[in-house]
Protein backbone atom coordinates (compact mmCIF):
# COMPACT_ATOMS: atom_id res chain seq x y z
CA UNK A 1 0.00 0.00 0.00
CA UNK A 2 1.28 3.42 -0.71
CA UNK A 3 0.88 5.31 2.41
CA UNK A 4 2.53 8.53 1.00
CA UNK A 5 0.16 9.10 -1.52
CA UNK A 6 -3.01 8.35 0.73
CA UNK A 7 -1.29 10.47 3.66
CA UNK A 8 -0.74 13.49 0.90
CA UNK A 9 -4.25 13.09 -0.36
CA UNK A 10 -5.99 13.54 3.16
CA UNK A 11 -3.85 16.36 4.36
CA UNK A 12 -4.98 18.13 1.64
CA UNK A 13 -8.16 17.05 2.13
CA UNK A 14 -8.20 18.45 5.68
CA UNK A 15 -6.53 21.77 4.92
CA UNK A 16 -8.62 22.75 2.43
CA UNK A 17 -11.99 21.43 4.69
CA UNK A 18 -10.64 23.32 7.41
CA UNK A 19 -9.16 26.84 5.36
CA UNK A 20 -13.10 26.73 4.09
CA UNK A 21 -14.87 26.44 7.25
CA UNK A 22 -12.41 29.28 8.58
CA UNK A 23 -13.78 31.16 5.76
CA UNK A 24 -17.51 30.84 6.88
CA UNK A 25 -16.52 31.24 10.51
CA UNK A 26 -15.08 34.55 9.84
CA UNK A 27 -18.18 35.73 7.10
CA UNK A 28 -21.04 34.42 8.53
CA UNK A 29 -22.66 37.35 10.95
CA UNK A 30 -22.72 35.72 15.14
CA UNK A 31 -23.59 36.88 18.41
CA UNK A 32 -21.03 35.27 19.11
CA UNK A 33 -17.96 36.89 16.91
CA UNK A 34 -15.11 36.79 18.78
CA UNK A 35 -15.54 32.62 19.29
CA UNK A 36 -15.94 32.05 15.48
CA UNK A 37 -13.04 34.07 15.04
CA UNK A 38 -10.89 32.31 17.93
CA UNK A 39 -12.32 28.90 16.84
CA UNK A 40 -10.93 29.73 12.53
CA UNK A 41 -7.47 30.93 14.02
CA UNK A 42 -7.47 27.83 15.69
CA UNK A 43 -8.19 25.78 11.92
CA UNK A 44 -6.01 27.78 10.59
CA UNK A 45 -2.97 26.91 12.49
CA UNK A 46 -3.98 23.08 12.42
CA UNK A 47 -4.49 23.39 8.85
CA UNK A 48 -0.77 25.33 8.33
CA UNK A 49 0.68 22.28 10.87
CA UNK A 50 -0.90 19.56 8.64
CA UNK A 51 0.81 21.12 5.44
CA UNK A 52 3.91 19.72 6.64
CA UNK A 53 2.38 16.20 4.71
CA UNK A 54 2.22 17.84 1.13
CA UNK A 55 3.70 21.14 0.59
CA UNK A 56 7.21 20.33 0.32
CA UNK A 57 5.82 18.28 -3.15
CA UNK A 58 5.19 21.74 -4.51
CA UNK A 59 7.40 24.52 -3.46
CA UNK A 60 10.41 24.70 -1.60
CA UNK A 61 10.69 26.90 1.62
CA UNK A 62 14.05 28.46 3.68
CA UNK A 63 14.90 26.47 6.54
CA UNK A 64 13.81 29.46 8.74
CA UNK A 65 10.43 29.33 7.78
CA UNK A 66 9.63 25.50 7.68
CA UNK A 67 11.34 26.19 11.53
CA UNK A 68 8.80 28.91 12.27
CA UNK A 69 5.89 27.05 10.02
CA UNK A 70 6.21 23.73 12.52
CA UNK A 71 6.32 25.84 15.57
CA UNK A 72 3.26 27.44 14.87
CA UNK A 73 1.38 24.19 16.11
CA UNK A 74 2.05 25.84 19.77
CA UNK A 75 -0.49 28.62 19.20
CA UNK A 76 -2.97 25.66 18.92
CA UNK A 77 -3.43 24.71 22.85
CA UNK A 78 -3.77 28.41 23.57
CA UNK A 79 -5.82 29.08 20.69
CA UNK A 80 -8.74 26.32 21.38
CA UNK A 81 -8.41 27.08 25.46
CA UNK A 82 -8.94 30.80 24.37
CA UNK A 83 -12.33 29.72 22.39
CA UNK A 84 -13.64 27.43 25.18
CA UNK A 85 -13.54 30.33 27.51
CA UNK A 86 -15.44 32.41 24.71
CA UNK A 87 -17.90 29.67 24.71
CA UNK A 88 -18.53 29.71 28.57
CA UNK A 89 -18.65 33.33 29.10
CA UNK A 90 -20.87 35.36 27.42
CA UNK A 91 -18.88 38.42 28.05
CA UNK A 92 -15.51 36.97 27.53
CA UNK A 93 -12.96 39.83 26.04
CA UNK A 94 -9.40 38.94 25.02
CA UNK A 95 -7.17 41.12 27.61
CA UNK A 96 -3.50 42.04 27.70
CA UNK A 97 -3.24 39.09 30.30
CA UNK A 98 -3.92 36.62 27.86
CA UNK A 99 -0.40 37.46 25.95
CA UNK A 100 1.21 35.40 28.81
CA UNK A 101 -0.37 32.54 26.01
CA UNK A 102 2.92 33.67 23.67
CA UNK A 103 5.52 32.41 26.31
CA UNK A 104 5.92 28.59 24.71
CA UNK A 105 6.44 29.96 21.87
CA UNK A 106 9.35 32.81 22.31
CA UNK A 107 10.72 30.06 24.89
CA UNK A 108 10.66 27.95 21.84
CA UNK A 109 12.31 30.28 19.85
CA UNK A 110 14.93 31.33 22.40
CA UNK A 111 15.78 27.92 23.00
CA UNK A 112 16.30 26.89 19.22
CA UNK A 113 18.69 30.78 18.81
CA UNK A 114 21.99 29.60 19.52
CA UNK A 115 22.34 26.42 17.17
CA UNK A 116 19.61 27.32 14.65
CA UNK A 117 18.65 30.59 13.87
CA UNK A 118 21.35 32.20 14.74
CA UNK A 119 23.43 29.73 12.23
CA UNK A 120 24.79 29.78 9.05
CA UNK A 121 22.59 28.12 5.91
CA UNK A 122 25.34 24.86 6.20
CA UNK A 123 24.79 24.36 9.87
CA UNK A 124 20.75 24.98 9.50
CA UNK A 125 20.61 22.54 6.65
CA UNK A 126 22.39 20.09 9.05
CA UNK A 127 20.12 20.61 11.65
CA UNK A 128 17.13 20.02 9.97
CA UNK A 129 18.70 17.09 8.74
CA UNK A 130 19.37 15.66 12.24
CA UNK A 131 15.81 17.37 13.88
CA UNK A 132 15.30 14.83 15.62
CA UNK A 133 18.03 14.35 17.22
CA UNK A 134 18.99 17.62 18.51
CA UNK A 135 19.15 18.04 22.17
CA UNK A 136 16.83 21.31 21.89
CA UNK A 137 14.35 19.34 19.76
CA UNK A 138 13.98 16.60 22.35
CA UNK A 139 13.50 19.36 25.29
CA UNK A 140 11.25 20.92 23.60
CA UNK A 141 8.98 17.81 22.30
CA UNK A 142 8.58 17.10 26.19
CA UNK A 143 8.10 20.63 26.99
CA UNK A 144 5.20 20.30 24.53
CA UNK A 145 3.54 17.39 25.70
CA UNK A 146 3.81 18.51 29.14
CA UNK A 147 2.26 21.82 27.76
CA UNK A 148 -0.84 19.91 26.21
CA UNK A 149 -1.37 18.03 28.67
CA UNK A 150 -1.69 21.18 31.12
CA UNK A 151 -3.94 23.07 28.26
CA UNK A 152 -6.23 20.15 28.02
CA UNK A 153 -6.63 20.14 31.94
CA UNK A 154 -7.49 23.49 32.07
CA UNK A 155 -9.94 22.81 29.58
CA UNK A 156 -11.63 19.76 31.55
CA UNK A 157 -11.59 22.24 34.65
CA UNK A 158 -13.36 24.61 33.08
CA UNK A 159 -15.86 22.74 31.30
CA UNK A 160 -16.77 21.18 34.67
CA UNK A 161 -17.18 24.07 36.44
CA UNK A 162 -19.32 25.47 33.95
CA UNK A 163 -21.91 22.43 34.41
CA UNK A 164 -21.91 23.24 38.35
CA UNK A 165 -22.75 26.57 37.70
CA UNK A 166 -25.60 25.71 35.25
CA UNK A 167 -26.70 23.52 37.19
CA UNK A 168 -26.58 26.14 40.67
CA UNK A 169 -28.21 28.65 38.12
CA UNK A 170 -30.45 27.41 35.57
CA UNK A 171 -33.90 24.68 35.64
CA UNK A 172 -33.82 25.25 31.59
CA UNK A 173 -31.98 21.81 29.94
CA UNK A 174 -31.51 24.18 26.75
CA UNK A 175 -29.14 26.04 28.77
CA UNK A 176 -27.07 22.80 29.22
CA UNK A 177 -26.92 22.45 25.33
CA UNK A 178 -23.75 24.75 25.48
CA UNK A 179 -22.01 22.29 27.74
CA UNK A 180 -22.71 19.43 26.15
CA UNK A 181 -21.33 20.64 22.94
CA UNK A 182 -18.41 21.37 24.93
CA UNK A 183 -17.93 18.07 26.45
CA UNK A 184 -18.28 16.67 22.87
CA UNK A 185 -15.99 18.55 21.96
CA UNK A 186 -13.37 17.70 24.72
CA UNK A 187 -13.93 14.55 24.27
CA UNK A 188 -12.68 13.82 20.58
CA UNK A 189 -9.97 16.63 21.49
CA UNK A 190 -8.75 14.07 23.88
CA UNK A 191 -9.04 11.15 21.46
CA UNK A 192 -6.96 13.09 18.88
CA UNK A 193 -4.18 14.13 21.83
CA UNK A 194 -4.14 10.31 22.76
CA UNK A 195 -3.72 9.62 18.85
CA UNK A 196 -0.84 12.15 18.52
CA UNK A 197 0.90 11.04 21.96
CA UNK A 198 1.07 7.50 20.51
CA UNK A 199 2.22 8.91 16.71
CA UNK A 200 5.13 10.82 18.66
CA UNK A 201 6.03 7.20 20.38
CA UNK A 202 5.80 5.33 17.59
CA UNK A 203 7.82 7.51 15.50
CA UNK A 204 10.40 7.16 18.13
CA UNK A 205 10.39 3.88 18.91
CA UNK A 206 9.17 2.03 15.57
CA UNK A 207 9.45 1.51 12.08
CA UNK A 208 8.12 3.16 8.93
CA UNK A 209 5.58 1.50 7.89
CA UNK A 210 3.91 1.90 11.57
CA UNK A 211 4.34 5.48 11.16
CA UNK A 212 2.65 5.67 8.11
CA UNK A 213 -0.65 3.70 9.53
CA UNK A 214 -0.99 6.07 12.67
CA UNK A 215 -0.58 9.09 10.89
CA UNK A 216 -3.07 7.70 8.28
CA UNK A 217 -5.31 7.04 11.57
CA UNK A 218 -4.53 10.58 12.87
CA UNK A 219 -5.54 12.19 9.41
CA UNK A 220 -8.87 10.19 9.01
CA UNK A 221 -9.93 11.14 12.25
CA UNK A 222 -9.15 14.66 11.25
CA UNK A 223 -11.63 14.20 8.61
CA UNK A 224 -14.15 13.36 10.61
CA UNK A 225 -13.46 15.82 13.15
CA UNK A 226 -14.47 18.77 10.66
CA UNK A 227 -17.41 16.94 9.00
CA UNK A 228 -18.12 16.91 12.76
CA UNK A 229 -17.84 20.83 12.70
CA UNK A 230 -19.73 21.49 10.42
CA UNK A 231 -22.77 19.37 11.19
CA UNK A 232 -22.69 20.64 14.12
CA UNK A 233 -22.58 24.55 12.94
CA UNK A 234 -25.59 23.75 10.75
CA UNK A 235 -27.72 21.79 13.02
CA UNK A 236 -26.57 24.23 15.84
CA UNK A 237 -26.49 27.66 14.61
CA UNK A 238 -27.78 29.84 17.79
CA UNK A 239 -25.96 26.87 19.86
CA UNK A 240 -23.78 29.47 21.94
CA UNK A 241 -25.15 31.38 24.70
CA UNK A 242 -22.51 31.54 27.58
CA UNK A 243 -22.97 32.55 31.29
CA UNK A 244 -21.65 35.77 32.93
CA UNK A 245 -17.77 35.69 33.53
CA UNK A 246 -17.95 37.10 36.82
CA UNK A 247 -20.78 34.29 38.02
CA UNK A 248 -19.11 31.95 40.95
CA UNK A 249 -19.80 28.25 42.14
CA UNK A 250 -21.61 28.13 45.66
CA UNK A 251 -18.00 26.85 47.03
CA UNK A 252 -16.16 30.21 45.29
CA UNK A 253 -18.26 32.59 47.36
CA UNK A 254 -17.43 33.33 50.51
CA UNK A 255 -20.38 33.08 52.83
CA UNK A 256 -19.78 36.36 55.78
CA UNK A 257 -23.28 35.42 57.06
CA UNK A 258 -24.29 34.42 60.96
CA UNK A 259 -25.77 30.58 60.49
CA UNK A 260 -28.08 31.79 62.77
CA UNK A 261 -29.94 33.18 60.29
CA UNK A 262 -29.80 30.52 57.74
CA UNK A 263 -33.40 28.09 59.12
CA UNK A 264 -35.49 31.13 58.85
CA UNK A 265 -34.33 31.99 55.26
CA UNK A 266 -34.63 28.26 54.80
CA UNK A 267 -38.53 28.30 55.84
CA UNK A 268 -39.02 31.83 53.80
CA UNK A 269 -37.35 30.16 50.76
CA UNK A 270 -39.61 26.96 50.68
CA UNK A 271 -42.91 28.72 51.85
CA UNK A 272 -42.81 31.03 48.94
CA UNK A 273 -41.79 28.08 46.35
CA UNK A 274 -45.07 26.56 47.67
CA UNK A 275 -47.36 29.41 47.66
CA UNK A 276 -46.01 31.28 44.79
CA UNK A 277 -45.13 28.16 42.90
CA UNK A 278 -42.07 29.81 40.51
CA UNK A 279 -40.93 26.39 39.47
CA UNK A 280 -43.75 26.32 36.93
CA UNK A 281 -41.71 28.98 34.57
CA UNK A 282 -39.35 26.53 32.52
CA UNK A 283 -36.51 29.29 32.18
CA UNK A 284 -36.26 30.24 36.01
CA UNK A 285 -32.72 30.88 36.83
CA UNK A 286 -31.59 31.28 40.26
CA UNK A 287 -31.18 35.77 39.36
CA UNK A 288 -35.02 35.45 38.99
CA UNK A 289 -35.97 33.34 42.11
CA UNK A 290 -33.72 36.42 43.94
CA UNK A 291 -35.55 38.60 42.73
CA UNK A 292 -39.07 37.04 43.44
CA UNK A 293 -38.09 36.84 47.09
CA UNK A 294 -36.04 39.97 47.66
CA UNK A 295 -32.85 38.22 48.39
CA UNK A 296 -29.17 38.52 46.97
CA UNK A 297 -28.40 35.93 44.26
CA UNK A 298 -25.18 35.14 45.76
CA UNK A 299 -26.52 34.73 48.96
CA UNK A 300 -29.56 32.46 47.85
CA UNK A 301 -26.90 30.16 45.39
CA UNK A 302 -25.60 29.24 48.92
CA UNK A 303 -28.04 28.40 50.47
CA UNK A 304 -29.45 26.42 48.14
CA UNK A 305 -26.04 24.54 47.03
CA UNK A 306 -24.79 24.74 50.25
CA UNK A 307 -27.31 24.51 53.08
CA UNK A 308 -29.69 22.40 51.38
CA UNK A 309 -27.00 20.42 49.56
CA UNK A 310 -28.43 20.44 46.15
CA UNK A 311 -28.28 22.18 42.96
CA UNK A 312 -30.35 24.89 42.16
CA UNK A 313 -31.30 22.43 39.19
CA UNK A 314 -32.37 19.43 41.48
CA UNK A 315 -33.75 21.89 43.78
CA UNK A 316 -36.13 23.39 41.55
CA UNK A 317 -37.26 20.15 39.84
CA UNK A 318 -37.78 18.64 43.07
CA UNK A 319 -40.73 20.46 43.22
CA UNK A 320 -41.78 20.06 39.15
CA UNK A 321 -42.08 16.83 40.27
CA UNK A 322 -43.83 16.86 43.32
CA UNK A 323 -46.41 19.13 41.19
CA UNK A 324 -46.41 16.71 38.65
CA UNK A 325 -47.02 13.15 40.78
CA UNK A 326 -49.96 15.11 42.64
CA UNK A 327 -51.45 15.43 38.93
CA UNK A 328 -51.03 11.97 37.65
CA UNK A 329 -52.30 10.31 41.40
CA UNK A 330 -55.56 12.88 40.68
CA UNK A 331 -58.13 10.42 39.01
CA UNK A 332 -60.10 14.25 37.77
CA UNK A 333 -56.68 14.72 35.56
CA UNK A 334 -56.54 11.00 34.10
CA UNK A 335 -57.29 12.96 30.21
CA UNK A 336 -54.13 14.36 30.51
CA UNK A 337 -51.62 13.20 28.70
CA UNK A 338 -47.97 12.90 29.71
CA UNK A 339 -46.70 15.31 27.71
CA UNK A 340 -49.58 17.79 28.65
CA UNK A 341 -48.03 17.12 32.57
CA UNK A 342 -44.81 18.61 31.56
CA UNK A 343 -45.07 21.31 30.09
CA UNK A 344 -48.16 22.24 33.29
CA UNK A 345 -45.49 21.48 35.52
CA UNK A 346 -42.73 23.64 33.94
CA UNK A 347 -40.53 21.21 31.80
CA UNK A 348 -40.14 22.21 28.54
CA UNK A 349 -39.28 18.54 26.84
CA UNK A 350 -40.43 15.06 27.27
CA UNK A 351 -36.86 13.57 27.71
CA UNK A 352 -35.81 15.46 30.37
CA UNK A 353 -39.14 15.27 32.48
CA UNK A 354 -38.56 11.18 31.79
CA UNK A 355 -34.58 11.62 33.82
CA UNK A 356 -35.86 13.67 36.37
CA UNK A 357 -39.07 11.85 37.10
CA UNK A 358 -37.26 8.17 37.18
CA UNK A 359 -34.83 10.05 39.81
CA UNK A 360 -36.95 10.90 42.20
CA UNK A 361 -39.50 8.27 42.02
CA UNK A 362 -37.41 5.44 40.54
CA UNK A 363 -40.28 4.97 38.17
CA UNK A 364 -41.39 6.66 34.86
CA UNK A 365 -44.27 8.80 34.91
CA UNK A 366 -46.55 6.35 33.16
CA UNK A 367 -45.26 3.73 35.53
CA UNK A 368 -46.14 6.27 38.37
CA UNK A 369 -49.69 7.07 37.30
CA UNK A 370 -50.49 3.10 36.33
CA UNK A 371 -49.05 2.08 39.97
CA UNK A 372 -52.00 4.73 41.42
CA UNK A 373 -54.69 3.23 39.37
Amino acid sequence: MNYDSIISFLAVIIVILFLLFSVFLLSVKSEKKLSNQLLAAFLIVTAIDISAFFYHQFIEIPYTLEILRNKISLFKNPLLFLYILSVIYSNFRLKWKHLIHLLPWLLTILVLLPNFFLANEIEKAAFINNYSNNTEVQFLSYFGDVLSIAYLSAEIYYILRYRKLLLENYTDKNAFKNFNWLKQLSILLFIGQVLTFIKSYIRVNSNNNSIDVIRTIVLLFGVFFICWLFLKAVNSPKLFKGINVDLKTSKEIKNTREEVSINPKIALLKDFILAEKPYLNPSLTIRDLAELIKMNTRELSVLINQHLNQHFFDFVNEYRIEEAKEILKNPKEKELTVLEILYQVGFNSKSSFNTAFKKHTGLTPTQFRKNQI
